[in-house]
């Protein structure tokens, strides 16, 4: 460059001095210098840089067709009736308009809204249209109340439906699920009332609301809404999980009217109240007989506002961000005691299996979108000569999380499948009193290490906000903290054992159901496995007294948990996974067992290309 500017200095002088003559000659010779230095001069002008080697969004494909182990799994459970439902749900969640709204959803946050112009209270949470959209979407589907419809009530393959459903709608937008996961849950609580105890039939119409799959989001009397959703409002400040520390005090409204479905005043403070803009919150007081459970709807039945139902303010969280979650005081609010005075822990009962449950899928369909972004990024992206896809080390983590990922989704449909089948089965019905509790211990603390490592895959790519990674990695953690976390949960599975023995035997049934085909898996792949081990150890651990058993509680739940993942893969999942599973998670007995705290991407190195 230098020489050529110097060349052009000299050419000057040379155009001062010259003939016409020359200068014709001179004028070519520039040019052809000029057209010499074309190539360096357009790399000077050229864009800075050419976008490649990048992966494409992951959009345009159905959720539910695309899912090989969801549509296999749903068959084997008895739900292929569904299927068609499935798909036109799964193709709105692999679509990316309803990807977009998910994104203004979350983008843009519910805002807490005190008063209107006029200076009435109202108390609500203001939400971007795309939640309302969503939460449709989710309602109609029928992620809520599929189960609960008459034409499905106690058809075989409904809970396995409806669970699908709500994967499906968790991994469009996790905090829509919020409210028509408690939506769902709410039913076989408000169940319980009696028809003598139900006052103007007060709790049967909010029920034909809550099954109706119809959403309306305006803030008005239930009674003119064609559908409807509740919310939880339990823990308290000094209290948390201890809900038997509560402080909020009910009084009945006329003295001495203190049975089910009479009418009761509020008074105390919540910490917590997820979805406060729902129509009913089931919600827990201290009356003279001690917590009981109680039903406080935003509108009273004579449509007048519940006055006494304030909100505060509402909560900063660290993801769950479309979803509003919120602190509320009650300052005589009016409400319907549900079930016994003094029995509000067992009334809610029913409720919090089914919200663990849906822990579980939550948990299970966030694995499954990370796993899945994983595996799309590592399919569009080179490095060092070769697709990421083809690189050793990446396919060993590729295929840990692909492991943790149907695992999971194999846990929730066996879970559903004894939902479906309690009401004429016991032993199904003891299953589930366990086994949720130890699923939900597990596959939710699972979660975040998944939703970590695939966004590790990522790069820095996955840790920016313009991408789904970071909203998947804030989300991950909710689940194991919500109905419960990890030692509370611990305490509960202890309750179970020492207060229903018949549930500690359907659980070790379900494992040893799993003992033959583990022995036969081992031997197709050629690598031993210490799953019958494990369950002879188990049955040892739950037979300790159970002030030995707390200190150890973590640890033997979780080898629960590993056992049960193995049995339900080894019986109604592909062979090929049960058999990764059992040499990866429960290796032969000259190797320790994994534990939590596992490497993902380490155990799948020694399994057969």
């Amino acid at each position: 460059w230098v020489k050529f500017q110097r060349l052009v200095h000299h050419l000057r002088f040379q155009i001062l001095t010259a003939s016409l003559a020359q200068l014709a000659r001179l004028d070519n010779r520039v040019t052809k210098i000029m057209q010499r230095e074309t190539p360096r001069q357009a790399l000077l002008d050229a864009p800075t840089h050419e976008v490649f080697n990048q992966a494409s969004p992951l959009c345009g494909y159905n959720a539910f067709l695309g899912d090989s182990a969801l549509v296999e799994g749903v068959t084997a459970h008895g739900g292929e009736w569904g299927t068609g439902r499935l798909e036109q749900l799964g193709a709105a969640v692999g679509s990316e308009e309803w990807q977009a709204r998910a994104a203004d959803a979350n983008r843009h946050p519910p805002r807490l809204e005190t008063h209107d112009r006029f200076g009435h209270r109202i108390d609500a949470a203001a939400f971007h249209p795309a939640y309302h959209q969503l939460m449709q979407l989710g309602l109609e589907a029928g992620a809520a109340a599929f189960a609960w419809q008459a034409e499905h009530l106690g058809r075989p393959g409904a809970h396995v439906i409806r669970g699908a459903l709500m994967y499906l709608m968790y991994q469009l937008d996790p905090g829509v699920c919020c409210p028509i996961t408690m939506t769902f849950a709410a039913v076989p609580a408000l169940q319980q009332q009696r028809q003598e105890h139900d006052q103007n039939s007060f709790v049967a119409g909010m029920l034909a609301k809550l099954v109706s799959c119809k959403y309306n989001g305006r803030d008005a009397p239930f009674q003119n809404k064609s559908g409807a959703t509740v919310g939880m409002s339990m823990t308290e400040k000094q209290g948390g999980s201890d809900v038997r520390a509560n402080t909020t005090t009910a009084l009945p409204v006329r003295e001495g009217h203190e049975m089910p479905g009479d009418e009761f005043r509020l008074c105390g403070h919540k910490w917590f109240t997820s979805a406060p803009m729902s129509d009913a919150f089931l919600t827990l007081a201290q009356t003279k007989a001690g917590v009981s459970c109680f039903i406080v709807p935003r509108w009273k039945p004579d449509e007048s506002r519940n006055v006494g139902f304030t909100l505060q303010r509402l909560k900063d969280k660290l993801g769950d961000k479309s979803n509003a979650s919120s602190e509320v005081e009650y300052h005589g609010a009016w409400g319907v005691l549900l079930g016994e005075s003094g029995r509000g822990v067992r009334t809610i009962v029913e409720m919090v299996v089914h919200t663990r449950l849906d822990c579980v899928i939550g948990s299970a369909a966030l694995m499954r979108l990370s796993a899945q972004l994983a595996a799309h990024h590592a399919c569009g992206r080179s490095a060092f000569g070769r697709k990421l896809l083809e690189q050793p080390l990446m396919r060993a983590v590729l295929a840990d999380l692909a492991l943790e990922s149907e695992a999971a989704l194999a846990t929730w449909l066996r879970l559903a499948r004894a939902f479906d089948r309690a009401g004429e089965e016991p032993s199904e019905a003891a299953f589930i009193r366990l086994a949720t509790a130890v699923a939900k211990y597990y596959v939710c603390k699972r979660a975040p290490l998944v939703a970590y490592e695939a966004m590790e895959c990522h790069g820095g790519n996955g840790y920016v906000e313009e991408g789904p990674m970071a909203r998947l990695f804030r989300q991950s953690p909710l689940n194991a903290i919500w109905e419960g976390s990890g030692n509370i949960i611990c305490l509960d599975v202890l309750r179970a054992l020492r207060n229903e023995p018949d549930s500690a035997r359907a659980l070790l049934e379900e494992l040893e159901k799993g003992i033959q085909p583990a022995e036969e898996a081992g031997l197709k792949l050629g690598i031993p496995n210490s799953f019958k081990m494990s369950v002879s150890c188990l049955r040892e651990d739950l037979s300790l007294q159970l002030a030995e058993l707390e200190l150890r509680a973590r640890p033997v739940i979780e080898r629960l948990a590993i056992c049960l993942q193995a049995s339900i893969l080894l019986r109604y999942g592909d062979a090929v996974v049960a058999q990764c599973f059992l040499a990866t998670r429960l290796p032969g007995p000259e190797k320790t067992p994994v534990s939590a705290g596992h490497c993902l991407g380490g155990l799948a190195t020694n399994l057969p290309e």
